[in-house]
């Protein structure tokens, strides 16, 4: 296994240290290996896509415009 180092704000660090039960390195990897898991399904989904980057951005603002409208 590969040790990583990573800078934190000290304002975090001083909350993080409150909590020492905690494994703050195993919570790390748990976020490390999930939000990879998300790219790369994200990749998979996206592989064969023949969207550009224009037309995902006019359905993203499309769909928040919509969902303004519902919640407004």
């Amino acid at each position: 296994m590969v040790n990583m180092t990573l800078s934190v704000p000290d304002d975090l660090h001083k909350r993080m240290k409150r909590h020492a039960e905690l494994k703050w390195s195993e919570i790390a990897r748990q976020t490390f290996e999930r939000k990879v898991s998300e790219v790369e399904f994200m990749e998979k989904a996206l592989k064969n896509s023949k969207l550009t980057e224009d037309d995902a951005e006019r359905i993203g603002h499309h769909i928040k415009a919509e969902m303004r409208k519902r919640f407004a």
